[in-house]
């Protein structure tokens, strides 16, 4: 049986020769047999195969004895929420995010929410669907429906708290990419001062105008668009699974998640003072420099939210950021959401009377940044290695934590390989000149050549 589905951090893979109902109906049977859960909450994504997935995982997990609570469609974060707010002894989402329609996968957790990755039983459970060997429970399980969203719905309004009303309804662009995000837009629609124009809106898992996936540029125009022609305030953008999202100011300019990192960092310290915030290796000093002007702690994780949301937890950390718009926050079981970044950005806007340009332009100043650049080539570990030797007797520090971060006066850098492919991912930042940032990320892109990705 092909089990490259497995990957680090959870499972994914091209429908049917990687993933496939009897791999599901094996899962569901292998994680019953490794987590001994009672009750498990079960949710699904647009695509296509979802429905047939889930059915087939909640099949073996039944068989297993497990009482499976299905929130059917929905996002990976209303897994997450309901997993921590019901008690339920674990919870699996099956999605495959942003990759191709003719992908499939899953995302695991345990009670709490608490990841299932690599290093914490996904390689156990893989071993279990490898062997086959399971059995039927002496009881049957049984499946019934969730009705969660009213509880999601009050959890989510929470992070919404500007503390003036607003004099005028905000103007905001939504593209779920005809993923996900759509349906929970419509009903917090209700409750909130903003007009809605709905861009991609219907979920689709055909993806009729693309994958949905925001950090593909291409993918940012129709959102571009919308802004310029409605001259709205501002534009949002999710994944198909909507865990994350991506951020477009009053002038139709993405903003790097980066800096959306920086400002919530800020808010959170702001109220819970002297707080530790996690962040990523990738670009750092920004998040830093807010921290410590703030009086919080700036922790740093390796990239990837099984570390991020370990981090989290083990330093209590009201809040945690990567740059790739993951956002994790300790009062929604230390998890990511895509919906909780936003509505907090937007009461930023109301109590500070103020457009996104305004609450990040300073900060980009101060720490202009490369974006992350990806370059496909065959060998990244040599590349690494003579990047490394080019530069280590000019640096001021050299970190591994994730790839290779290496620390100059002025500049600094972050190179680091894919953990599923031939790639390396380029960040790098300047203090308050972005000519110097553009010259160096330059120079490294000659050194580390091949092709675009």
């Amino acid at each position: 049986m092909d089990l490259s589905c497995f990957k680090a951090y959870d499972i994914r893979g091209r429908i049917p020769d990687q993933l496939n109902t009897e791999v599901a109906f094996r899962i569901g049977k292998a994680y019953a047999r490794w987590l001994q859960p009672k009750t498990v909450i079960v949710g699904r994504d647009i695509r296509l195969s979802s429905p047939e997935m889930s059915e087939a995982l909640i099949e073996g997990l039944i068989s297993s004895g497990v009482h499976v609570l299905t929130l059917g469609e929905c996002g990976t974060e209303e897994v997450y929420f309901a997993t921590e707010h019901y008690q339920a002894d674990g919870g699996i989402m099956v999605t495959a995010s942003h990759n191709p329609k003719d992908y499939n996968g899953m995302k695991l957790v345990q009670a709490g929410s608490v990841p299932i990755s690599g290093d914490s039983g996904l390689l156990e459970i893989k071993q279990l669907v490898a062997d086959g060997d399971f059995q039927d429970a002496a009881v049957r399980g049984r499946s019934e429906p969730l009705n969660h969203r009213k509880q999601y719905l009050q959890r989510l309004l929470t992070y919404h708290l500007p503390e003036v009303k607003p004099e005028r309804r905000l103007k905001i662009v939504v593209n779920p990419g005809n993923g996900g995000a759509g349906a929970v837009i419509d009903l917090l629609e209700q409750a909130l001062p903003f007009d809605f124009i709905k861009v991609h809106h219907k979920p689709d898992g055909n993806f009729p105008n693309g994958v949905p996936n925001p950090l593909l540029i291409e993918n940012r125009k129709p959102t571009i668009a919308a802004i310029k022609e409605h001259k709205a305030d501002l534009g949002l953008a999710w994944d198909g699974d909507f865990d994350r999202c991506f951020f477009f100011d009053e002038n139709a300019r993405f903003i790097e998640g980066y800096y959306i990192v920086g400002l919530l960092a800020e808010a959170f310290l702001s109220r819970y003072p002297g707080s530790a915030v996690v962040h990523d290796p990738r670009l750092t000093w920004n998040t830093m420099d807010i921290c410590n002007r703030a009086g919080g702690r700036a922790v740093m994780s390796k990239t990837g939210h099984a570390f991020m949301k370990e981090r989290m937890r083990s330093e209590d950390a009201v809040y945690g950021g990567e740059m790739s718009a993951h956002h994790y926050f300790r009062d929604f079981a230390y998890c990511d959401s895509g919906m909780v970044p936003w509505l907090l950005v937007t009461g930023l806007m109301l109590q500070h009377d103020k457009g996104l340009a305004a609450l990040v332009d300073q900060r980009m100043l101060k720490f202009p940044a490369s974006g992350e650049i990806n370059r496909r080539l065959d060998d990244p570990e040599k590349t690494i290695a003579a990047i490394q030797a080019r530069y280590q007797t000019q640096a001021l520090s050299i970190d591994d934590t994730d790839g290779l971060s290496m620390e100059f006066d002025q500049w600094r850098f972050n190179l680091r390989m894919s953990n599923t492919e031939p790639v390396i991912r380029l960040n790098v930042e300047s203090r308050g000149d972005a000519s110097l940032m553009t010259m160096q990320t330059d120079a490294l892109l000659n050194m580390v050549g091949g092709e675009k990705a």
